[in-house]
């Protein structure tokens, strides 16, 4: 079964770190595509004793809203 899961990539230094907004798991890589692959797989390994998160993951309309925010701080 395939899953869905919304992450976000922020350069850290020489790192990209890859975070997934859903199940707070984070890897880190040399590359995106290293940080993607390595979340991927902290996500199958963290998912494997986590059912009902896999259930979650599998439905279409459970993606959360992402958007930004503008503010001033004083």
């Amino acid at each position: 079964m395939n899953y869905k899961s919304t992450i976000v990539i922020n350069k850290e230094g020489k790192w990209f770190v890859a975070h997934s907004l859903e199940l707070g798991v984070a890897s880190q890589g040399k590359t995106i595509e290293e940080a993607q692959n390595n979340l991927r797989e902290a996500i199958e390994l963290y998912l494997e004793d986590q059912p009902e998160l896999k259930k979650q993951l599998s439905q279409k309309d459970s993606a959360p809203m992402v958007t930004s925010l503008e503010f001033k701080h004083a």
